[in-house]
């Protein structure tokens, strides 16, 4: 019986072989990336090294720079600086008429135009006269004919005076004639006062301008009926030149605005548009309220403005500025050249082409100005780069203006 030949062990040819190759092959090709990275890792923090080292290891060292550093510079100098306190603050005119019906009739004319400024007494509606008219003619009728009476009761009185005098009349007689006349005089002053009236409702009937002003939009047209008493208005005039604004204060910054009107000062009050970048009218403190709102703790004060330019609109929002105090003397720089670390402010100064970090107290600021303390009137700060800038750090002055930086590398314009 033939038996079956053995297979062996390993065959050369196995198809399992070439698998087994390729993925010895990956295996090596994974760990020569790894190293190739760890590499290229070690080298950059190598470089970063000595970088920092270079740049003298201080300050702001993720950004130090191993040349100098091109910046902007400012000049601490000695000024007054002008203390304001603001406040939102609501166009309000000094006087506002809505006029209504005094007389009931059609309106007959219109003399006005919408928008139009207009002077004191000038005519802007008339409604229908006659029926006005008329009664004051038959009132002045009356008055005419209760005169005449009065004359005959006077001249009867006359004659009955010197009647009495000759003792051809009784006593009694004599005084009959003196309450005649009298009745006749109160019934002359009763008619006086009716054609008074009625002349007061002939000039109802032609409305004119109690105010100079600007009239606002038509809000009756020729032939329409009104009514006496109505309280529908016919045209609104709002003074406009001067007009006010009313703001409102903290309490706390009361005390300091009454020590300057106590001392006889006049408070100046600027008007700013709601981006507060536009100036519209320059004006005056005009008065305080007489009380403190409880609810919020504040006060209402009112500020007169010429509006010379009508840039000031009744019931427009405004920024207000009311300036309080002029300090006088002090050692100015840029805000944007004092830079923050926590609760430390500090500048930069420049020595010999080197920002030399110097620690100072800042005081007030207003606008693009701060007071400060601890540097000298004259001294050079520098006011950019501060993301490139450390203490020692070599620089130059850029004749390029380049962006102002706080100390946290966030953008601030240059004054």
């Amino acid at each position: 019986m033939d038996q079956a030949p053995s297979v062996p062990s390993s065959t050369p040819n196995s198809p399992f072989e070439p698998e087994k190759k390729r993925r010895h092959r990956w295996i090596w090709a994974i760990v020569l990336l790894l190293f190739g990275l760890l590499f290229y890792w070690v080298y950059r923090q190598h470089s970063v090294s000595q970088q920092h080292q270079a740049g003298g290891g201080h300050g702001h060292g993720r950004f130090a720079m191993a040349g100098p550093v091109p910046i902007t510079t400012a000049t601490a100098k000695l000024g007054n600086l002008a203390v304001y306190l603001n406040a939102l603050g609501t166009v309000t005119p000094v006087y506002t008429d809505t006029m209504t019906a005094e007389v009931t009739g059609y309106i007959t004319q219109v003399h006005y135009r919408e928008g139009q400024y207009v002077k004191k007494g000038d005519p802007l509606i008339d409604i229908d006269p006659r029926t006005y008219e008329a009664q004051v003619v038959e009132a002045q009728g009356a008055l005419e004919r209760d005169q005449g009476v009065l004359a005959e009761a006077q001249m009867d009185l006359k004659r009955y005076q010197d009647a009495w005098a000759k003792n051809a009349i009784p006593r009694q007689t004599l005084e009959d004639q003196e309450k005649v006349v009298l009745q006749d005089q109160g019934t002359v002053k009763n008619d006086e006062g009716t054609l008074q009236y009625d002349q007061v409702q002939v000039a109802y009937c032609h409305i004119t301008s109690p105010i100079d002003g600007r009239v606002g939009l038509r809000l009756v047209d020729p032939g329409n009926l009104v009514t006496a008493n109505s309280t529908n208005g016919l045209v609104v005039v709002a003074q406009v030149q001067p007009i006010t604004v009313i703001f409102i204060l903290s309490e706390d910054d009361l005390p300091e605005v009454l020590e300057q009107m106590h001392g006889g000062k006049t408070l100046t009050v600027q008007a700013y548009d709601r981006t507060q970048q536009t100036l519209l009218d320059t004006g005056k403190l005009l008065a305080i309220n007489n009380q403190i709102d409880t609810t919020t703790g504040t006060v209402t004060l009112r500020a007169q403005f010429p509006n010379a330019k009508g840039m000031l609109f009744p019931n427009q929002f405004v920024n207000t500025r009311l300036l309080v105090n002029t300090l006088k003397n002090q050692l100015l720089v840029p805000s944007s050249a004092v830079q923050h670390n926590g609760e430390t402010a500090f500048v930069y100064l420049i020595q010999n082409n080197k920002a030399v970090m110097r620690t100072v107290n800042p005081g007030i600021t207003e606008g693009d100005s701060t007071v400060v303390a601890g540097i000298n009137p004259g001294d050079v700060v520098a006011n950019s780069s501060f993301e490139k800038l450390e203490d020692g750090s070599q620089v130059f002055e850029s004749k390029v203006k380049l962006p102002a930086t706080n100390s946290e590398g966030n953008g601030i314009a240059a004054p």
